[in-house]
């Protein structure tokens, strides 16, 4: 029988490689403490630093402005895609 994939939160996968980042406790008991696989605290490090600059350079703000951008355009598409269903009816009620 398989086992199931354990699905790890992003607070514990942080807490994780912050413990990594501090280097006070090698790779194999961090991982035997957290019940990871090495590798996957390797991995996790990685994205923390790797990550890290993103938080000091504006890496948010910027997803913010791109978040806000896919809105504007999808409420414009919802509004375009009323304008058609509108007519659609008008010209349904007219052929009916």
């Amino acid at each position: 029988m398989k086992r199931q994939r354990k699905k790890h939160s992003g607070v514990f996968k942080a807490k994780v490689a912050l413990e990594a980042v501090k280097g006070e406790r090698t790779l194999n008991e961090l991982a035997g403490h957290f019940e990871v696989h090495p590798t996957q605290v390797v991995q996790w490090k990685q994205r923390l630093v790797a990550g890290a600059s993103d938080l000091f350079s504006g890496g948010v703000e910027r997803d913010a402005a791109q978040e806000a951008e896919l809105r504007d355009r999808l409420y414009q598409e919802i509004g375009q895609m009323k304008v058609e269903l509108d007519w659609l009816k008008k010209k349904h009620e007219l052929f009916a």
